[in-house]
């Protein structure tokens, strides 16, 4: 008669690992901020003023991003920890004399998995977002004096601009708005742009049925021209000074980690509506929803090389031999979603293999080390 794990002993397996989880991910987690700061403190001593605490609170800032990127490591080196750790103590011994299969004792901790890709997905995603978010800003300010900010929402594009040497005028930034996008000439299309002074007073108003990025300018045609106090003034063309390119314009829409799982779906019509091409957005949309499926591989993948470690010899071989194959996956998955990305393999097959192939390779090793 097959036995059914009890409640208390499944809590038992399911507790132990998530101590053994929350330890490896706090390690990881403190390397990375000390790597982290050290990195932003010698960024920083090319600038004055910029106080430690400000570059402290920017490493913690850049944590829960950081932390999607190891959390299946954590998840790997925290499930090899367990399993040995409970070979160790001959606690496996005695579950599987009490006539429990592999199959069963794993299901607790495989369950712990599902249950942290699902809570990185829902809750920990789009903080970590809007933390990057936060670092991207504090970064611009302070460290990189990026002068522009670009975003893209359902009402088009929107763009900031910081004017050091504003010559026809006294603006000290300017914000642009785009109803609609022709790509890939970037032609603006119903737009109307905003000048501002250092105490962020408008000073000045036009709206221009088109623009054109050029070299080193942005070209506005037909246009309506208001000033502060002054009547409206039609004007063929204006130019507007910009160290933008296109290529600049094309980068700040690339990198999905600012955004939130549940803002992704969303986004990606806009910028498929506006002519951008998607792609590494899908990709990473996908290989989110594929993360419980790939926490619960990579345990498949510890139990492989540690739960037979007290009956067989060379058990620091064999637990490296898991780590190793920890990177490899790492590597394999970054390797696919760059094939995606550039068009050369389908975007589910980019962003699911990894974890499907990771899977049936535990569920195999598995079946021929276990006997049930």
């Amino acid at each position: 008669m097959k036995l059914s794990l009890s409640g208390k002993l499944a809590r038992y397996l399911a507790v132990t690992y998530i101590k053994n989880f929350i330890v490896a991910l706090g390690i990881l987690l403190s390397i990375i901020y000390l790597f982290d700061t050290v990195e932003l403190l010698r960024r920083a001593s090319k600038h004055d003023n910029i106080p430690i605490t400000l570059v402290l609170q920017m490493g913690f800032l850049k944590l829960p991003e950081v932390g999607q990127i190891i959390f299946p490591f954590a998840i790997l080196f925290s499930a090899i920890y367990t399993f040995w750790q409970l070979s160790r103590r001959q606690e496996l011994t005695v579950v599987r004399s009490a006539g429990f299969s592999v199959w069963q004792f794993l299901g607790p901790v495989i369950a712990v998995g599902i249950l942290i890709g699902v809570l990185n997905i829902a809750i920990i995603n789009p903080i970590g977002a809007a933390f990057l978010g936060k670092f991207e800003r504090l970064e611009n300010e302070h460290l990189s004096h990026r002068k522009n900010y670009i975003t893209m929402l359902d009402e088009g594009l929107w763009l900031r601009q910081i004017e050091d040497n504003a010559q026809d005028h006294n603006s000290a930034s300017v914000i642009l708005h785009a109803k609609d996008i022709n790509l890939p000439a970037w032609e603006l299309n119903d737009v109307m742009v905003l000048f501002f002074d250092d105490n962020d007073s408008l000073l000045r108003r036009i709206d221009a049925q088109t623009a054109e990025l050029e070299n080193g300018y942005w070209g506005f045609h037909d246009v309506l021209s208001n000033r502060t106090g002054e009547a409206s003034e039609n004007i063929p063309y204006v130019r507007l000074s910009t160290d933008l390119t296109a290529e600049d314009l094309e980068e700040s829409f690339s990198s999905p980690a600012t955004l939130s799982f549940w803002v992704l779906p969303k986004f990606i019509n806009t910028m498929e509506m506006t002519g951008f091409d998607t792609t590494q957005l899908r990709i990473h949309y996908q290989t989110l929803l594929a993360q419980p499926l790939m926490f619960a591989a990579m345990i498949l993948l510890a139990a492989t090389v540690s739960l037979r470690v007290q009956r067989m010899q060379g058990t620091l071989k064999l637990i490296s031999l898991g780590v190793g194959a920890g990177f490899l996956v790492f590597f394999l998955s970054s390797f696919l979603q760059a094939l995606g990305a550039s068009h050369q393999i389908p975007i589910l097959l980019a962003a699911w293999t990894p974890p499907i192939v990771t899977g049936l390779f535990g569920l195999a090793a598995i079946l021929n080390l276990e006997d049930g």
